[in-house]
């Protein structure tokens, strides 16, 4: 049930084309790359550039068999929903193991339908989609004892996204404090503890660099800031705020657990990037597993442990009380589109925006924006708009729907002096342009404008 809920609002936004991100044109070219047996080349982070060297998420190459039999971005959207909906078994069935199959039940519903994985499924699709069932399987696995189970999941983290080795390192260190009067299982954690650093330091020194055009990690620039702790206070607060208190009522701070959520939260609330900071995106989805298998570990903790009667009453209620707070925010989260008939329906605009983009020709190569890029990365060669380093594309396709643009073929000709565009057509807020034959072609632009893209 929570896949068909994931997978139709994810698909049926596209088809609506309301992509909100360029991280689905991405992962889309990165994923065909890898389908067709070749370097994962990502043109719409650069010409030419690697993957592997802006992000390292060699996971993705898992996807390319699908992709190749059915090679459409909805292939990574329906994936993705599948793996957030995986990611609902161990935490269910810990939580039932631990609490009975009632109160189990409950912290299953309230985490299929969190608010951070809701938001996540409405941001297109990114790799990180990998990391929350490994998470889950993984902490699963420490509750119910088995340790080098649960370490076992947790190293495949480290082919997810490159921060991922600190969280395997704090996965080890809670394993080895749950490991005490075991001395193998204990030595096994710490070992999995220092690789995690160990790996995580040299793919940001050496791995991702050493695929990386400018031999550096693109992200150092996003890292501490002017003032990092009192930047964004606020914002980091309520964050917080979110993370704890309609989730699990504050009881996740009682289980050691928690401390495996501190990597991915510290990394963010240091960074002087604002796009880090709040409950948007899909940036809270790798904390979610965590915080509600803590959650059903302290309340177990309480029921069984607590001398005073309230805390164990509190704790009796607190999985029925997160169900209803998950399902009541769901209101006005994304599933709540599933209630909305014309969230099934595409609009006369999208028909002929997508019409519009239909007129470019596979194999060409186009410069576009957020709106067009996941409708042509299947089947042409994508810029991002703007990037000077693009050689004058055969054809420019934007979204100006928000007025961005005004004069879009002075535009284009402020992106690439040495060559003349003209307007081929204009829908539903979309327009396309096509270079003129001339001796631009191949040339890169010149031009400094470019279209706002979110931090990945």
């Amino acid at each position: 049930m929570l896949f068909a809920a994931y997978a139709t609002v994810s698909v049926s936004r596209y088809h609506r084309l309301e992509s909100r991100s360029w991280d689905l044109g991405i992962l889309e070219q990165a994923v065909r790359a890898y389908a067709r047996l070749s370097a994962p080349v990502v043109d719409l982070k650069g010409p030419g550039t690697l993957a592997l060297g802006d992000h390292f998420s060699p996971v993705t190459a898992l996807l390319a068999p699908a992709y190749r039999v059915f090679p459409t971005p909805v292939t990574l959207l329906v994936a993705q929903a599948a793996l957030f909906a995986l990611s609902a078994v161990p935490v269910t069935r810990c939580a039932s193991r631990l609490l009975g199959h009632g109160a189990g039940l409950a912290v299953g519903v309230a985490y299929g339908l969190s608010w951070g994985v809701q938001r996540a499924v409405d941001f297109d699709f990114h790799e990180i989609a990998f990391a929350v069932p490994l998470i889950a399987f993984s902490l699963e696995a420490l509750l119910a004892g088995r340790l080098r189970a649960s370490l076992l999941w947790s190293l495949p983290l480290l082919l997810v996204k490159e921060d991922l080795g600190v969280t395997v390192c704090a996965i080890g260190l809670v394993v080895a404090w749950r490991a005490r009067g075991q001395p193998r299982n204990r030595a096994y954690a710490l070992a999995v503890a220092a690789f995690g650093v160990v790996a995580a330091l040299a793919t940001l020194l050496l791995v991702i660099p050493g695929f990386n055009s400018a031999g550096d990690y693109d992200y150092w620039s996003k890292v501490g800031g002017a003032d990092p702790l009192t930047a964004g206070a606020g914002t980091k607060l309520n964050t917080a705020a979110w993370l704890l208190v309609p989730t699990t009522g504050l009881l996740a701070l009682r289980s050691p657990l928690v401390l495996v959520a501190l990597p991915t939260a510290g990394w963010r609330f240091l960074s002087s990037d604002d796009h880090y900071w709040g409950t948007d995106w899909h940036y809270n989805a790798v904390l979610m597993p965590v915080l509600f298998l803590a959650f059903a570990d302290a309340v177990d903790r309480v029921r069984r442990g607590s001398g005073r009667p309230w805390p164990r009453r509190y704790a009796r209620h607190a999985p029925a009380c997160a169900a209803a707070a998950a399902l009541a925010l769901t209101t006005a989260e994304p599933l709540s589109a599933l209630t909305d008939p014309a969230a099934y329906r595409k609009g006369p605009g999208a028909v002929a925006a997508e019409r519009l983009l239909a007129r470019v020709p596979d194999g060409a190569t186009v410069e576009a924006n957020v709106g067009p890029v996941s409708r042509l990365t299947s089947r042409c060669t994508v810029y991002w708009i703007g990037d000077p380093r693009n050689p004058a594309p055969e054809y420019i396709a934007l979204d100006i729907r928000s007025g961005w643009v005004r004069a879009p073929v002075a535009y284009a000709a402020g992106l690439h002096p040495r060559a003349r565009y003209r307007l081929v057509a204009a829908a539903a807020g979309h327009v396309l342009l096509k270079r003129l034959p001339g001796r631009a072609e191949g040339l890169p632009g010149q031009g400094t404008a470019t279209a706002t893209a979110p931090a990945r």
